[in-house]
């Protein structure tokens, strides 16, 4: 039996998807659906038993024996303003987690950031050291949340303190695909352009606020949701060494290229617009993500991953223009 948090959400619900057609439906599932209609994202699927995300503590208190947990449950908003939230979700919940997989000695998979990378002056290296981490200087509440549970978790292992059997703190970047649509303003490029575009409309990104990024030049690493996945249930299985990874696509393109992706997967001619980029994202804004993916590679994951082209082909054509959706 898995324990699955955040499960109705985009990840989780393609991560419960893929376990379903994996065979496994010995899966417990922990989510607040909320009205988003988050419910959606778990309509197709198999599940064991639910449990309210308030309940969590008090279910693992007499929990049947897990074989492992997947933490994705998280707030995810960027722009999100209420610490003592975001605290409670993304730091206080994972801790409790993890000393719960320590002391039932099973594999705890958890979802870091790449947000944890900040402007990305000091490189997107997945090391574990403490020393490195401190030196990484995330740009928002999020990503500190996210940065900060990956430093006690680093500090605790490298002191010799018990930790899981096999622990796993994934750094994911821009991932894509379908199960997002109950994400407001957090939707991917991918659903917004296609949506504009499918109206007639030009797709619309940020034009550039520094001299060295041309209008559209920003650059990110998209990664379909089909890799995380894949990565996730290998790293479930697999005797991997422990340890902070990247899951990214390990190529960074710009934001004019998915536009191009989405216009090619639509058939139709790109026709692109700038808009100022907001002042609430000034100084805030990664304007270059690349995730160095030679730790996974080293630690034995061979599968090819997802080029921006296929992925957003995929994500349009068999997803988004059709009646229903999800996944």
């Amino acid at each position: 039996m898995l324990l699955l948090t955040g499960a109705a959400g985009f990840i989780g619900s393609n991560v419960l998807a893929r376990l379903n057609e994996a065979g496994e439906t010995d899966v417990v599932i922990c989510d607040a659906l909320g009205t988003e209609g988050k419910w959606r994202n778990l309509a197709k699927h198999e599940f064991a038993d639910f449990v309210p995300l308030d309940s969590l503590k008090d279910w693992l208190a007499t929990a049947p024996k897990l074989d492992g947990v997947i933490h994705l449950g998280a707030n995810s908003d960027t722009t999100a303003a209420d610490g003592d939230e975001v605290m409670d979700h993304n730091f206080a919940c994972s801790l409790m987690l993890w000393r719960y997989c320590t002391q039932a000695d099973i594999p705890f998979i958890y979802a870091s950031s790449a947000a944890t990378y900040g402007d990305g002056e000091a490189g997107f290296l997945d090391q574990d050291s403490p020393d490195f981490l401190a030196t990484l200087q995330p740009l928002n509440l999020y990503g500190w949340s996210k940065h900060i549970f990956d430093r006690r978790v680093a500090r605790e292992v490298s002191q010799g303190r018990p930790a899981p059997s096999h622990w796993y703190g994934l750094k994911f970047f821009n991932v894509y695909g379908p199960n997002e649509y109950h994400k407001g303003h957090m939707r991917s490029a991918v659903y917004n352009i296609t949506g504009t575009v499918r109206q007639g409309e030009p797709a619309r990104l940020f034009a550039s606020d520094r001299p060295d990024y041309v209008d559209g030049g920003q650059c990110r690493d998209f990664v379909f949701v089909d890799d995380i996945c894949n990565i996730i249930l290998w790293l479930l299985r697999s005797s991997a060494p422990s340890g902070l990874y990247n899951l990214g696509s390990g190529q960074a393109r710009s934001w004019a290229d998915l536009a191009r992706a989405v216009f090619t997967a639509l058939g139709k001619e790109p026709k692109i617009e700038f808009v100022p980029m907001p002042e609430k994202l000034r100084g805030k804004y990664q304007y270059w993500t690349e995730a160095d993916m030679t730790k996974l590679r080293q630690a034995g994951y061979n599968a090819p991953l997802t080029s921006l082209e296929d992925g957003v082909a995929k994500y349009v054509t068999e997803f988004l223009v059709k009646d229903d959706p999800y996944r």
